[in-house]
């Protein structure tokens, strides 16, 4: 019998939490196949069978939280997939009269055809079930309650199901056994009215609420957050760009841009192209603190704060600095879509050395980014609105205006060269053909 274990799956990675087993018990499998679906605090991966053989148990269920090295499932190398054929004859049945042997072999075909047919119910379903998209909670409670996947219509806007739903179909099918039944009797009422207090008790709240697990991604996003500002000397200083030379130089190119290379022209790669030239001017803002030592990076690589339904992820963009605006556009295109498609790999996210994070996108005027540890800078960028400026002959305009921000671990970067970073970023982003050179 060969134990299947959760295997090392990257150097920060040390558990996950089962999101889909893709393999039932008795399935015959080969070494290298798929058999489940693990999440961990950055991707979802596939863990593989290490050997070949029949799926003897499955030690844990999809839902539960397990570490590397952890024991899941065993295969047995030398068995055989349900459903083969054996010789259960006996010598006794053998010396049995005919019509008794008859009578067994009906009754045992008839036994193995609705066996069968159970089993074809069973993977109908299951099948059915696992097409459907839903979270791993949702499937662990549809399993709990019993009911199919495929017959609950979620109301996420994206056809995802959740919990909720699953509780709400439950609830659904309650009802309707409801109508059928006669009104409860009196001594139904105080069992009940316990049973009510007893739920108020446990939620410790006098209304309605709500309990749902906290995912392995959105807890990990929670512990780094927290850590983040516990273990550096975050700080944030601001400043506000004047985005009309950006955008009157947008608007002229766009066309032409995306005719010539098939991506639509952004914000983000001029961002990025004038974060990388101030990170040239200010190196430290581009380094990690490891013990007593500062590791200041040649390279870079730059994080991109991208929203998901499971919480924020950062992929990262590689060489930053060898792109041009196109490359840039489109590797921020190509890594959003992978986010959202969850078909980010563990090597999208590691090793950036600064992030910018787009809070305008949600309509966001302020905010303070934390930093994404060990990075001891992430830039901020938000909305762009209309505000009266004072130009240079004292005449005021209505000028399109951002503020960014600038998040920076104090302990090896001063105010001074933060101040300055940020004010670089100001200079050639209103000034996009000073830009331009220095991309």
């Amino acid at each position: 019998m060969k134990e299947i274990k959760v295997p090392e799956l990257a150097e920060s990675i040390t558990e996950g939490t089962i999101s889909e087993w893709l393999v039932k018990k008795g399935d015959q499998v080969e070494k290298g196949d798929p058999i489940l679906e693990l999440e961990t605090d950055k991707v979802n991966v596939e863990v593989n069978a290490d050997a070949s053989g029949v799926i003897a148990e499955l030690l844990r269920e999809a839902g539960d939280d397990v570490e590397v090295g952890d024991v899941i499932a065993k295969v047995d190398e030398n068995g055989e997939a349900e459903g083969s054929d054996e010789d259960t004859s006996s010598d006794e049945e053998e010396s049995e009269p005919k019509e008794k042997e008859e009578e067994s072999n009906k009754e045992e075909e008839s036994q193995k055809e609705e066996k069968q047919s159970s089993e074809e119910k069973k993977e109908s379903s299951s099948k059915d079930s696992k097409d459907v998209i839903a979270t791993p909670a949702a499937r662990k409670r549809a399993r709990e309650l019993g009911i199919d996947l495929s017959e609950i219509s979620a109301r996420d806007p994206l056809g995802r199901i959740r919990p909720e739903d699953v509780d709400a179909a439950a609830k659904g099918e309650s009802k309707q056994e409801s109508k059928g039944s006669s009104k409860p009797s009196s001594e139904d009422k105080p069992k009940k009215q316990e049973k009510k207090k007893e739920e108020t008790k446990k939620t410790e709240f006098d209304k309605p609420v709500e309990r749902v697990k906290m995912s392995r991604r959105r807890q990990t996003i929670a512990k780094r957050l927290v850590e983040a500002q516990q273990e550096s000397a975050m700080l944030t200083t601001f400043n506000e760009v004047d985005m009309t030379n950006v955008m009157k130089l947008r608007s002229e190119r766009k066309e032409s841009f995306l005719k010539k290379h098939d991506i639509k022209l952004g914000f983000m790669s001029f961002f990025t192209k004038a974060a990388v030239g101030a990170l040239k001017e200010f190196p430290l803002l581009n380094a990690e603190i490891q013990g007593n030592e500062i590791i200041k990076k040649q390279f870079y690589d730059i994080g991109m704060a991208v929203s998901t339904d499971e919480g924020l992820v950062v992929p990262v963009v590689r060489d930053a600095d060898r792109l041009d605006f196109a490359g840039i556009e489109k590797g921020i295109a190509d890594l959003a879509t992978k986010a959202r498609n969850k078909e980010l790999g563990l090597e999208d996210l590691q090793g950036g050395s600064f992030t910018i994070t787009n809070g305008g996108i949600f309509g966001s005027m302020l905010s303070t980014p934390i930093l994404n540890a060990p990075q001891v800078g992430i830039l901020g960028l938000h909305n762009i609105e209309k505000r009266a400026k004072v130009m240079p002959d004292d005449t005021i305009e209505a000028r399109p205006m951002m503020y960014i921000a600038l998040s920076y671990d104090h302990r090896i970067v001063d105010g001074k060269d933060a101040v300055q970073f940020l004010r670089r970023i100001k200079e050639m982003i209103e000034d996009p053909f000073d830009l331009l050179l220095e991309g």
